[in-house]
């Protein structure tokens, strides 16, 4: 077999990919539109925005004809929460951590890059064991651009000391594959993530689709020739 693709780090997204953050999020979401007197959402209504920001989860909860300061107020509400219980339900995807110990044992490098704000990250890595062991932890404002421009990419790969053409890239979003490719790295969708309904991962030109966790180690494992 000719190897034309050397693989030296896996670079995950967070929310949705890496982690279930849905319900620490959505917890403080419903905790804030309480107090502001709007009535809970479900989860299932709310989920698939979170891999757009808070404010994109806020926006879906109350809609578009509510007063730019309610919504704001609202967003700050869940926010100073969240920030305050940043891991109380958080869990990793089925599968996850056996993922981690895998690459790490294939003497692989993996680290994260996310739209998440550093001040929401850094203690989220903390509190799940994961900062010492991530070869770098780029979040949304670490750089000056976010995803999907390459610059968040670049940086992670400055971090862990890797070229772009040497990742593969998992996410749950279309902006997620777009700033693997805009780099050069190959690029996985998530499909066990947070996925809208109008969502049709098939046309993001991700190299594979996702549905486990599982499936990375196996779609890893495929891709080695080094």
């Amino acid at each position: 077999m000719v190897c034309d693709f050397k693989l030296s780090c896996v670079l995950f997204d967070l929310d949705g990919t890496l982690v279930d953050t849905a319900p620490d999020l959505i917890a403080c979401l419903n905790h804030a539109l309480l107090e502001h007197g709007f009535v809970n959402i479900p989860n299932e209504s709310v989920k698939p925005y979170i891999s757009y920001g808070a404010a994109a989860m806020v926006k879906a909860s109350i809609g578009d004809t509510v007063r730019d300061e309610i919504r704001q107020a609202v967003l700050k509400t869940m926010l100073d929460r969240y920030q305050d219980n940043i891991a109380e339900f958080t869990v990793f995807f089925d599968g996850m951590p056996q993922l981690l110990e895998a690459i790490e044992s294939q003497g692989l490098k993996w680290g994260v890059v996310t739209n998440k704000l550093k001040r929401y990250t850094d203690p989220l890595m903390q509190a799940l064991d994961l900062t010492q062991r991530a070869a770098c932890i780029v979040s949304g404002d670490s750089t000056g651009n976010s995803k999907p421009h390459p610059e968040p990419m670049l940086e992670g790969c400055r971090l862990a000391e890797v070229k772009p053409h040497e990742c593969v890239y998992i996410g749950d979003a279309r902006h997620d594959i777009e700033a693997g490719k805009n780099v050069g790295m190959k690029t996985l969708a998530a499909l066990y993530g947070y996925l809208k309904p109008e969502d049709v991962p098939e046309n993001w030109g991700a190299d594979a689709l996702i549905d486990h966790p599982r499936q990375i180690d196996s779609w890893i494992k495929s891709t080695l020739c080094n």
